[in-house]
């Protein structure tokens, strides 16, 4: 059994005084084990980090995007094996787990491009002999705190743009998959990343709370619940650093009664149950107008019928396990409570029958489910879709804009009109238009309103640039040339 140390100043380091179990989602069985960081460790990730800050900010910029282009060549030629991670650690399929690979790509290949996003302005004789610039330079050490449903593309988001700024980063990843970030770390020590500039402490609230009461701490990234988001942002913010926090969703795709069903219908799967529903974008409501239901519904239930639950090594699995066994009951909570909540219960997951140890749990559809319950209200995070029916569009963006969460938001339609309607009055933070997870590429930013974010400024991309840098503005004179200066001080006597 491998025991996962954390990843300071380029080496491994820590003493297994505190340690938890790392689980195959697949089996049950414990396979690895992680040191959990006491405030020792915590305080050496952040020194490290801190040590490492002057020479990384002082690289020129070319040599910044040697090592991003060395580490985004790299992780491609090791992709496979990255994702056999993801799986082990997490559960996802391994079709999954290579997309998650590829999104973060997107934006270690955006941050390459650091030469034209650091560019700053210049306005020469704003007044006579007077010029002024800008300039950004990095905002110091940074706490990128991640979740585990994600464990490779969540962290390249946040630090390869971090990276490219100059910043130096602490990861702190989820403690129940975290071999990926190691592998992340060890890619870009083998890209030509010096030593301290990323750091991986592992841990739970001991380590969080030492990233965000530092002083030597400048910004922190965070990806997770809403309560914990909230909750990290008014802390960091309290110590007086930059905070970013993504916090939960509820994710509604609407489907008008001029959709093409088999579209939206696989779309809905996909998008509900692809990765056992463990996605902060994963459609967890869908929202009928008019009789679209009607067709619907079954087209979804015999696709459901259709879906292969089992080892995401395995390549004929649809859906993998969910990552521990207690978030399996939590999320068996809500089937077993749903009928009594209101809802129809047309495919119930809690009754398909696995052999093993391993948590999973089949796919859930509900019909007519109350606004009022909780299968509705809270954020699921599981392999659980919810269908609600309203008579017209206006009534859908009406519900879907009194929802507390804006993350993302899809509808599915042949009329342009609709759609723009759509695009125009939804007051949610990314929108697809017969796209069901609508997540931006990488020369975009990631990001959702209202409970889904705490801070202004959206995840990757040219938000995570202004996030990551402050900008300074130097206006300047200099003096006339010498001889000049002479004959102003001694005039006639040249």
């Amino acid at each position: 059994m491998a025991l996962i140390r954390h990843v300071v100043n380029g080496a491994e380091f820590g003493d297994p005084e505190r340690t938890s179990d790392i689980y195959n989602p697949a089996t049950g069985a414990v396979q690895h084990q992680v040191i959990m960081a006491s405030e020792s460790d915590a305080a050496a990730a952040i020194a490290a980090a801190k040590a490492a800050l002057p020479g990384w900010r002082s690289t020129s910029l070319t040599k910044r995007a040697d090592v991003l282009f060395r580490a985004r060549h790299l992780l491609t030629e090791r992709r496979d094996e990255l994702a056999a991670i993801i799986t082990s650690e997490h559960g996802k399929v391994l079709s999954d787990a290579a997309g998650e690979v590829a999104r973060g790509l997107e934006n270690v290949e955006f941050a390459s491009g650091l030469i034209q996003h650091l560019k700053g302005d210049y306005s020469e004789q704003i007044s006579t002999g007077v010029d002024v610039h800008s300039v950004k330079q990095p905002v110091g050490v940074v706490g990128c705190i991640t979740p585990f449903n994600f464990p490779v593309m969540v962290p390249l988001w946040m630090l390869a743009s971090a990276i490219a700024c100059g910043n130096t980063v602490v990861l702190k990843p989820s403690e129940k998959d975290p071999s990926a970030s190691v592998f992340l770390a060890k890619v870009f020590a083998d890209a030509g990343l010096p030593a301290g500039v990323l750091n991986v402490l592992h841990g739970d609230k001991v380590a969080v709370d030492a990233l965000l009461d530092s002083p030597d701490v400048a910004a922190v990234s965070f990806v997770g619940s809403t309560p914990i988001a909230k909750s990290i942002y008014q802390r960091a913010a309290a110590n007086g650093k930059r905070v970013q926090a993504l916090g939960g969703a509820k994710n509604h795709m609407v489907v008008l009664e001029d959709a093409d069903i088999d579209s939206a219908a696989d779309a809905a799967v996909s998008a509900a149950y692809g990765s056992a529903g463990e996605r902060c974008m994963a459609v967890s409501v869908l929202v009928a107008v008019g009789a679209a239901g009607d067709k619907l519904i079954p087209a979804i239930q015999k696709r459901i019928d259709d879906l292969v639950i089992g080892d995401g090594t395995d390549a004929s699995s649809g859906m993998g396990p969910l990552v521990t066994e207690q978030h399996r009951e939590k999320v068996l909570s809500y089937v077993t409570g749903a009928a009594s909540e209101g809802a129809t219960v047309v495919v119930d997951g809690s009754q398909k029958h696995f052999e093993g140890d391993g948590f999973f749990i089949g796919a859930t559809l509900l019909d007519n489910v109350p606004l009022q319950s909780k299968t509705y209200r809270d954020e699921i995070f599981g392999p659980v879709l919810s269908v609600v029916r309203v008579d017209t569009l206006d009534d859908a963006i009406e519900l879907i804009n009194a929802n507390p969460y804006g993350n993302g938001v899809a509808i599915f339609t042949r009329d342009g009109g609709a759609a723009r309607e759509f695009e125009f009055n939804i007051e949610v933070g990314m929108v697809g238009v017969n796209v069901p997870i609508p997540v931006p590429v990488g020369s975009f930013s990631f990001g959702g309103w209202k409970n889904s974010l705490f801070g202004d400024s959206h995840i990757y991309g040219p938000e995570s640039f202004h996030f990551y840098t402050r900008s300074k503005v130097v206006t300047s004179r200099w003096p006339e040339p010498a001889q000049s200066r002479v004959e102003l001080a001694f005039p006639g006597n040249h």
